[in-house]
């Protein structure tokens, strides 16, 4: 009996020397506040270089509204393109921020929930554009393969891997 708790407490120190893994909301939520506004600034950005190429005007309808994501003009094309641009930042701030490859998922989807979300109340209307659906999956498909990239580069650079002996000078 005695020797199964020693078993117990041992495997108990090992699991948290690689990963802290203790529940943190505050974390977790300041994560998400943080790549929803690195989204959003980055998206900005984007819009603006893009609006700068065609000359058109700014607009918070190019960042919210369903019914600027279209093919039938270049001015929808460039939208399109920010978004898509965007969404390879937001794989950068998966990188940066979350530095998890199993949480990527969890937070590109919260991200794109929310925007869901922003649009949802900008409109006044559930999204019933298929391109504006098409787009947002697309862009949720990207970063989250793309910051699982970055992120599990980030982490199998940390295991080192020696066929040799170790040793200790």
């Amino acid at each position: 009996m005695l020797y199964c708790k020693g078993f117990i407490y041992n495997m108990k120190k090992m699991s948290g020397q690689f990963r802290n893994s203790t529940w943190d909301p505050i974390l977790i939520i300041s994560q998400i506040v943080a790549i929803q506004c690195s989204l959003y600034v980055a998206l900005g950005v984007w819009t603006i270089i893009m609006d700068g190429l065609i000359g058109s005007s700014r607009s918070l309808d190019h960042l919210f509204s369903y019914q600027e994501i279209h093919v039938r003009d270049f001015g929808g094309k460039l939208v399109i393109a920010a978004f898509i641009l965007n969404s390879l930042m937001g794989a950068v701030g998966l990188w940066f921020i979350v530095q998890r490859t199993k949480l990527c998922l969890d937070f590109a989807t919260t991200a794109h929930l929310i925007h869901l979300i922003v649009c949802w109340g900008y409109n006044g209307y559930f999204p019933s554009s298929l391109s504006w659906w098409v787009l947002n999956i697309a862009c949720l498909t990207i970063m989250c393969v793309c910051g699982e990239f970055l992120c599990m580069q980030t982490e199998l650079r940390a295991i080192p891997l020696r066929l040799g002996p170790k040793v200790d000078l």
